[in-house]
């Protein structure tokens, strides 16, 4: 059984495109390596997923970034032995992108998890863009509370800083770490990535080209350091509904802490609490989706496409 190729032949597409069954097949004889306890235990917040799933998308998935690390590996060792050098071997890096509440977060934290259960990558790390966004206190001091998580407020410089160290070698390098309870920045706690075999980078940015304020196209863009990139893609409108629904159980949960940002809106009734979340998709989370993050996914190595059910119905690969 083999890929069907995405579009007619009047209109050829980059992608091939694998249905479930395919792409299942793809993994056959291959061992998964979590527990129920232990998918559920990745999944976020109202990302259904089960261990069917992770068998017919994700671990195929695990599988075919593995040859992708071990290529990466046979390359470098045959570069250093045709150049008599060698150099420190640098992390494989893979982005995971997509929009709010769409699993972006439980797809890398699955490929972690599966990519670390693979006897040649045993040191898998994990990293968020949440980190480098911009303090609360400074996107309030700009006026961009309100647009929390567009382009404009992250520090993409700190980013790119980042991810250039990685790619450079160096041993020993930090990424600030964020808190959803406090909705903020912390202050004083850094996550330190010391020389992993691969590095997955999650986040709703990681693959838009962003801008100068000069106007101008800047020189240097986030995947320049990509290896592979994912992107997770869903209908809008089941996007909105995950949302709404993740919203509705935050309030019954992680919203009752009195020290949480939003504890405000735990009192909420049910109404009210889904007219709130369907306020700020509209002010905030749709609008970037469309305007920024959607945009991007064609930029993607890789494209899960969901259904209403959080459900992988199809998977896209670009071809060689």
């Amino acid at each position: 059984m083999g890929a069907v190729t995405v579009g007619a032949r009047s209109h050829p597409s980059p992608y091939a495109a694998y249905d479930r069954a395919t792409w299942r097949a793809l993994a056959a004889g291959s061992e998964l390596p979590l527990d129920a306890g232990q998918v559920a235990e990745l999944a976020t917040l109202g990302d259904r997923i089960d261990l069917d799933e992770v068998a017919t998308v994700y671990l195929p998935l695990a599988r075919l970034l593995a040859l992708h690390v071990a290529a990466s590996r046979r390359l470098w060792t045959a570069q250093s032995q045709f150049l008599g050098a060698s150099t420190a071997k640098v992390p494989y890096v893979i982005a995971v992108a997509g929009s709010v509440a769409v699993g972006k977060s439980t797809t890398a934290r699955l490929l972690q998890a599966l990519l670390a259960a693979q006897p040649d990558t045993p040191r898998v790390d994990l990293v968020t863009t949440d980190g480098f966004l911009h303090p609360n206190a400074v996107l309030e001091s700009r006026g961009q509370l309100g647009r929390k998580g567009f382009p404009e407020t992250y520090d993409r410089r700190g980013l790119l800083r980042f991810l250039a160290d990685v790619k450079s070698g160096r041993g020993e390098v930090s990424a600030p770490l964020y808190s959803h309870q406090s909705y903020d920045v912390l202050r004083d706690q850094r996550q330190t990535v010391e020389h992993p075999d691969v590095l997955v980078v999650e986040g709703l940015n990681v693959l838009q080209a962003g801008s100068r304020t000069d106007g101008r196209v800047p020189e240097v863009f986030l995947s320049d350091f990509f290896d592979f990139s994912v992107y997770v893609d869903a209908a809008e409108h089941d996007i909105e509904e995950w949302y709404v629904e993740r919203f509705l159980a935050l309030r019954r949960t992680a919203f009752q802490d009195e020290a949480a940002y939003f504890h405000r809106f735990a009192d909420l009734t049910d109404a009210e609490a889904t007219a709130t979340a369907r306020g700020i998709w509209a002010a905030t989370n749709g609008p970037n989706l469309r305007t920024n993050i959607a945009p991007t996914r064609s930029r993607a190595r890789l494209v899960l496409q969901k259904a209403q059910d959080h459900s992988v119905r199809k998977v896209l690969l670009r071809k060689l």
